[in-house]
């Protein structure tokens, strides 16, 4: 017979007392933990505890005792459900007040090394509509709220199990289930339009969203671009189930071109794969250029459906500019640079004037060739890319082949640095390592890893992503016999 689990308690007049790791606030219980999300430290709220070990527990708030007096109001309808953006009711200086402590904290705990003082972050001129780029899913299986499900409960109950096609984000721990979004202010306004467009064209049509278990439906995703140079980009999933399809998917699009003439790049893509990315996939170009530009000093960038580039467009020049500045703050006359993780070469192409030569490498091919076309269209003739594996390309040979690196810039994924590109890179011996992370704790540990060869002599936390606990940090690294 199982035996039944003991009721978590509720905990009451509780004061959430500090910031916790992605995005949760923390209270301590004598000598219990418990982590909570959307609070800010002040609040003093009743948790209900969901989840219990040892000496940390997690839960949600029943109820709001008192309001911290360090709380705003959220600016967006959809927070408190939605998983995004939820530091929108700590106030902006407090919210770089703890993005400066969790990359002090991380660099000291983690990698455990000499450290300078860490200068004051760097925050994000713009607090809306700062990102370039935003993705939304669909699905037949819209996510409701507790309270809508009450509402329905009361006045239609029999319409709670139907299906209903939603566009909007994905929800955690349901994945099969779509927050419908009708108003999101991380990018322009005409990201709305366009998506509840969209939507309304969809649903009045009677196309289908996609059943993300059963991978049928018509409906699958949607991409929306857009650039300081006032083009916008619309790539749009379909997955056709039935022979007429197409024709509706190509209804659709002269709907969006015919509304929408800021739209300079519209692409579909017929996806039949388990999940939505197309990077392997062949789209189709039904209206405009198939790319955007960006531009940044005097370079121009080009940016295709399937690039990397930087979502916060003007927080990205203020980063690669302090990457620059560190990169050459003492060096000799055109150094050779080797850019890693180059992607579509932006910090490649943006220090070349600097330098002698910029080899850049970068694991996805069609990134590479994004990275040759924006050395081209702005006549940059002094920079290499190179296509694959990192920890495979970057060896002794391919370093006695191309020089001896005088700086080396490296900006990898959250994940951080192989432990063997590491070894490469201290193997190379450059007189300067620039590195710039977006995840402090992995760069941490690279850091330690470097230490050994190298001491850390700057470090410049830089915010890219307002109400998003998430940080960019960039660390600059001298050998140590040259110290």
């Amino acid at each position: 017979m199982t035996r039944k689990k003991k009721p978590l308690p509720l905990l009451e007049n509780i004061t959430i007392t500090d910031c916790a790791a992605e995005g949760k606030s923390l209270a301590r219980v004598d000598d219990l933990v418990v982590f909570v999300p959307f609070c800010v430290p002040g609040d003093i709220v009743d948790i209900q505890l969901r989840k219990k070990k040892h000496n940390y527990a997690e839960g949600e708030v029943m109820r709001f005792v008192k309001k911290s007096d360090v709380r705003q109001e959220a600016m967006c309808q959809h927070f408190g459900v939605c998983g995004g953006c939820k530091w929108q009711t700590l106030p902006y200086n407090e919210q770089l007040k703890m993005k400066q402590r969790q990359v002090s904290d991380q660099l000291h705990r983690i990698g455990k090394i000499e450290l300078p003082e860490i200068s004051p972050i760097l925050g994000s001129r713009q607090t809306k509509e700062y990102r370039n780029k935003l993705e939304f899913g669909c699905s037949n299986k819209r996510w409701r709220t507790w309270e809508e499900m009450k509402e329905l409960k009361e006045t239609r109950p029999e319409s709670i199990t139907e299906n209903e096609g939603a566009i909007g984000f994905h929800i955690t721990g349901a994945f099969d289930k779509i927050l419908p979004i009708e108003k999101c202010h991380l990018m322009h306004p005409l990201n709305n339009d366009i998506r509840n467009s969209i939507r309304d064209f969809a649903l009045s049509t009677g196309m289908t969203f996609f059943d993300l278990r059963q991978q049928h439906g018509m409906l699958r995703d949607i991409m929306i671009r857009n650039s300081n140079t006032d083009e916008w980009m619309v790539l749009v999933q379909f997955h056709f189930d039935e022979q007429d399809d197409e024709q509706r998917a190509m209804n659709l699009m002269q709907h969006i071109a015919d509304s929408f003439p800021q739209v300079t790049s519209l692409l579909w893509v017929d996806n039949h794969k388990c999940n939505d990315t197309f990077g392997d996939l062949d789209l189709h170009l039904f209206k405009g250029k198939d790319h955007i530009f960006e531009l940044m000093e005097k370079l121009k960038f080009k940016v295709g459906p399937k690039s990397f580039y930087q979502t916060n467009t003007e927080q990205a020049y203020e980063l690669y500019k302090i990457a620059r500045d560190f990169a050459f703050a003492d060096s000799v006359d055109l150094p050779l640079v080797y850019d890693l993780y180059t992607g579509t070469g932006t910090i490649a192409n943006f220090v070349a004037h600097k330098a002698r030569k910029v080899i850049g490498i970068e694991y996805v091919p069609e990134a590479i060739e994004d990275a040759k076309v924006n050395s081209e269209i702005n006549g940059i003739d002094n920079t290499l890319f190179y296509a694959g594996d990192m920890k495979d390309i970057l060896n002794e040979d391919f370093i006695n082949e191309h020089g001896r690196p005088d700086i080396i810039i490296t900006d990898p994924p959250r994940a951080g640095m192989h432990p063997d590109v590491a070894d490469t890179i201290i193997k190379a011996q450059p007189e300067v390592i620039v590195y710039v992370s977006c995840n402090p704790a992995t760069q941490a540990r690279d850091l330690q890893l470097l230490d050994r060869e190298y001491r850390v002599t700057n470090v410049q936390p830089v915010d890219m992503f307002p109400h998003t606990p998430h940080v960019e940090n960039v660390v600059r690294l001298v050998r140590r016999e040259n110290i």
